[in-house]
């Protein structure tokens, strides 16, 4: 038997590097979207606060 390859190939470092940014955009989204159906402002990291009123 050959033993199987467990090396990162580019193609497993791009499909891994998209799901990654995917699964952190979709998180995102997520805190983001829960804020706004609660009322709440949305607040970054930085302090600022987005007035949409």
């Amino acid at each position: 038997m050959q033993r199987a390859q467990q090396e990162m190939t580019s193609v497993k470092a791009a499909l891994l590097s998209f799901v990654m940014l995917s699964a952190i955009v979709l998180c995102g989204l997520g805190i983001y979207s829960a804020d706004a159906a609660s009322n709440h402002q949305a607040v970054d990291g930085y302090g600022v606060t987005a007035a949409l009123r």
